[in-house]
């Protein structure tokens, strides 16, 4: 399954940094959501973004905070590792693992375990976008001075 969104689902899990939180997260787990019964947020820790070469804005702690306060998630869970992917699918009884497009093709091999779906990303958001314009934002604001 790659576009299909007409079957109902009992469990939907999807992973993420989400940090700097904005409307291209809101509508992702909204859609998520919309799909099943129940929705699992992998939010990825400090540390495995340090492994990952990733620096957040938001500490991991503030993150899961936020994610928890979402309407459209249940459950956050944290994503420590690249490989543990297949063993939340199994322990959660996933039945479809779910990410932005920007990922497609990349979790096709979890289809012997469960449905697999890439979602279109919302156009004109995205975090490390965000993150430039807060920088650029912070240079005009400092050369003001």
């Amino acid at each position: 399954m790659t576009q299909s969104t007409e079957r109902h689902y009992r469990t939907i899990l999807t992973y993420g940094t989400f940090d700097l939180f904005h409307i291209g997260h809101v509508r992702l787990l909204r859609r998520l959501a919309d799909l099943g019964d129940r929705l699992i947020v992998a939010c990825s820790t400090d540390e495995f973004n340090a492994i990952k070469g990733k620096q957040t804005a938001i500490p991991y702690a503030h993150r899961v905070e936020v994610l928890e306060a979402c309407r459209y998630v249940d459950q956050v869970i944290p994503e420590k590792t690249w490989e543990q992917k297949r063993e939340d699918v199994v322990a959660h009884e996933v039945d479809l693992f779910a990410m932005g497009d920007d990922w497609a093709g990349k979790f096709d091999e979890l289809r012997d375990l469960c449905d697999v779906l890439y979602l279109p990303r919302t156009e004109n958001v995205s975090t490390t976008e965000l993150k430039e314009l807060i920088q650029t934002m912070r240079i005009r604001s400092t050369a003001a001075e």
